[in-house]
């Protein structure tokens, strides 16, 4: 069974914003809906029910689609440009190792 793992869950704790994964089944609906429409039966009322389980799969996969959206536009930092969360991850990472060697330094200072 294959996932997709695109549509986390924000939990905030201790003011700050926690992404916790979700996985959102996609692959299976859309081989469901490739494989109804392959399908070709000759008579018409197998036809008609092959036509209404496709269209419930579609819309099974639109609503997990439009859920997954919905999501994404939640996270922090996705309005964004590419260019400017760049920076702004070079700014975290010079902060981190700024942290890292004052704690090392503390570290061995005696009192």
């Amino acid at each position: 069974m294959d996932f997709v793992e695109t549509k986390p869950v924000i939990a905030n704790i201790s003011g700050e914003p926690k992404i916790q994964p979700v996985e959102i089944e996609i692959l299976p609906v859309v081989y469901d809906i490739i494989r109804s429409i392959e399908k070709d039966p000759v008579d018409n009322t197998a036809k008609q029910k092959e036509s209404a389980e496709c269209s419930q799969k579609v819309l099974e996969l639109q609503r997990s689609l439009e859920a997954a959206r919905n999501t994404i536009r939640k996270l922090h930092g996705i309005e964004y440009s590419k260019e400017e969360q760049l920076r702004r991850l070079d700014s975290l990472r010079k902060q981190l190792a700024l942290k890292q060697q004052l704690i090392k330094k503390y570290k061995n200072v005696q009192f």
